[in-house]
């Protein structure tokens, strides 16, 4: 298929084929032309067929059409094109709150063969310094509330940024640019496969990941949940709270609704309460929202009986029974869950009305298929725990990341996610299988946190990690160990939460804090001893394992009190390792006096993150970072850490203190 881009960048780093998933076009609305530009199909075709009339986006004050849509759409890429010289193949910074002129700039982008980057409104210079950098973006079109943080990282960019702010009444603002531009424009011709968005999302280490999304995704991603699933009509009014930076915002709340010639609601601020005011405004019928906001409203049940809703969509975190009982009682209204991620655009396992079960986020949305998998990529029986792994029409292409190695394999994509199929082929969410921490919806990586704190001079040590929590599902709760000479107390509390909301994204700072004098941490000594050796004498990888479980153990047993064989035998408690990092830096041989030493990272609900180090003196040998789940020997499937184990962590990292 012949591209449309003069500007190569993004395709010259795509994933070579080998890394790339699976792609599937099973449904018959799946076989797309070789050339096709999204926004023709989403938004000038219904222009075309007479529908121009229709009511498209709402938002307090305004009312646009799908005429009026299309004609904001075509100045802005009049301006694109001809006043700020953007080709096809360009990056295009998007920055806004939730508003018609986002939308409008956004099929703007679309229509000249461009490439949209849509940020998240609460990022910091910081972050945003990174996506210009990562996507070597050359342009930006800017609410002008929100200027000054994407100054300061054009200022530090590697690449020269022209940029133009909207809601902006000066002569030089991108209003009084679509001014001087006509109201028609001749949509570039793009392949299918021309890529159109870069949606970046959080990895666990805190350094974001570009997700590459063509043209036929953004159709694909309309064609599967939508009609099977959600079963849009075009009188309903969608509503909801995501930003149309997380593609779950920018599928519910833009693609889907015009994909059937709905109208939308376009909040800039989506407070629980903005939501329910809003429902009731604009007499909205589709919400889409997370459990958290679920939980929120529900105490305002009567007044949205009143209202003409009757689809409510939740994603973002795992929707746990009692949110689900809780909205059905105050509503009357069955939640549809789901599970979508930024590298598959939207949701891909999901269920509605009779094929609902408690507990269970659905089954596989037809166009995708869905299977749980071991860490060798095999499926596992029903009934066991294991990797989500997804085919289907769209897939992950991390732009020029070698973290695609470890989402792609085998052709398929691996979320993160660890679930359990039953025998009727429903999935049901487990946990992540990662370290990131999923509050109220948002992903936040425990390491970004602490490259945040520990950029404050007061702070020495920190660790952080996702605390359960009824409300926002996990909360970001950060360890503190404070430079002697500082006092710890609710003062530094806000001081080092108000540090952190200035450092990266609000929706990241630590909602809990705990001071100690130290971090938890454990050490052994041992002698290497020729069982331990390879036949030169050399340590091998199995014994480092086998010399680090004992640390393990001797933790618990002399650590905490607590009897590892016991857990083991009569207790049925096992403790398998689920993911291993190692990074050996010195080789250690037979003969050698080494120390090991063990730290707590992280501690979850089912789960540890142990630091385990070996040393010879002052010169580290081997660092290793391991993550244990409780399991039940009997049934082998996780089970929550056992009250006594908790209890004896809880207490040995009072001592530290």
């Amino acid at each position: 298929m012949p591209s449309a881009h003069i500007d190569t960048f993004a395709r010259d780093r795509l994933p070579p084929a080998e890394l790339q998933p699976v792609y599937r076009f099973d449904l018959p609305a799946l076989q797309f032309p070789p050339q096709l530009n999204c926004a023709t199909e989403l938004l000038d075709r219904r222009v075309e067929a007479g529908e121009g009339g229709r009511l498209c986006i709402q938002a307090p004050g305004t009312r646009w059409t799908y005429a009026d849509l299309q004609e904001h759409a075509n100045r802005i890429a009049n301006v694109l094109v001809n006043e700020m010289g953007v080709v096809p193949g360009n990056r295009v910074l998007l920055r806004s709150p939730n508003s018609p002129m986002l939308a409008a700039c956004w099929f703007a982008v679309m229509k000249v063969g461009a490439i949209a980057v849509t940020t998240m409104p609460l990022l910091r210079a910081k972050e945003l310094g990174q996506i210009l950098d990562k996507g070597e973006i050359g342009f930006a079109l800017c609410d002008a509330r929100l200027v000054d943080a994407l100054r300061d990282a054009v200022a530090q960019a590697a690449k020269p940024v022209q940029m133009l702010c909207f809601h902006d009444d000066t002569p030089e603002g991108l209003e009084a640019a679509m001014a001087r531009q006509p109201a028609a424009f001749a949509n570039v011709d793009t392949a299918a496969d021309d890529t159109c968005l870069l949606a970046f999302t959080s990895g666990t280490t805190g350094v974001p990941k570009a997700t590459m999304h063509f043209h036929r995704d953004i159709l694909a991603i309309c064609t599967c949940w939508p009609p099977h699933v959600l079963k849009p009509r075009a009188d309903d009014i969608f509503i909801g709270s995501p930003p149309m930076a997380f593609t779950f915002g920018l599928g519910g709340l833009l693609l889907f609704p015009m994909s059937v010639g709905a109208s939308t609601v376009l909040l800039e601020k989506a407070s629980p309460n903005d939501l329910v005011d809003g429902i009731r405004t604009f007499g909205a019928t589709v919400l889409f929202t997370a459990p958290t906001t679920y939980r929120n409203i529900a105490g305002r049940g009567d007044e949205l009986r009143a209202t003409p809703l009757r689809r409510c969509v939740s994603a973002g975190e795992a929707l746990p029974v009692a949110t689900r009982t809780l909205w059905k009682n105050a509503t009357g209204i069955e939640l549809i869950d789901g599970i979508g991620a930024t590298e598959m655009l939207h949701i891909f396992i999901s269920a509605a009305d009779a094929d609902v079960r408690p507990g269970a986020t659905g089954k596989a949305v037809p166009g995708y298929v869905a299977q749980v998998v071991d860490d060798a990529g095999n499926p596992v029986p029903p009934g066991t725990v294991g990797r989500l792994a997804v085919q289907g029409p769209t897939g992950c292409r991390y732009l020029a990341d070698d973290r695609q190695r470890a989402y792609v394999r085998n052709g398929w994509n691996l979320t993160g996610d660890a679930y359990v199929m039953d025998e009727e082929g429903y999935f049901h969410y487990h946990s992540r299988t990662d370290d990131m921490i999923i509050s109220s919806g948002y992903n936040i990586a425990a390491p970004e946190v602490e490259d945040a704190l520990m950029q404050h001079p007061a702070v020495a040590e920190c660790g952080v990690i996702g605390e359960p929590d009824e409300e926002r599902g996990q909360i970001v709760k950060a360890f503190v160990v404070l430079h002697p000479g500082h006092t710890a107390g609710p003062e530094m509390i806000k001081t080092l939460q108000d540090f952190v909301k200035q450092t990266v994204a609000p929706y990241k700072y630590p909602r809990a804090i705990e001071f100690r004098a130290s971090l938890p941490r454990s050490e052994r000594a041992a002698r290497i001893r020729f069982a331990h050796c390879d036949p030169a004498g050399i340590v091998y990888f199995p014994q480092y394992l086998v010399l680090f479980n004992g640390l393990v153990e001797d933790w618990f047993t002399d650590g905490l009190g607590v009897s590892y064989a016991q857990m083991l035998g009569p207790r049925r408690i096992g403790l398998p390792i689920v993911k291993l990092h190692c990074e050996f830096s010195a080789i250690s041989r037979m003969g050698d006096d080494v120390q090991f030493k063990l730290r707590l990272e992280r501690l979850g609900n089912a789960s540890l993150t142990l630091d385990l180090d070996c040393w010879a003196g002052d010169e580290q040998r081997v660092r290793s970072q391991q993550v244990l789940v409780f399991t039940d020997l009997n049934t082998h499937r996780a089970m929550p850490m056992p009250p006594d184990v908790r209890q004896a962590i809880e207490a040995s990292v009072q001592q530290s203190r």
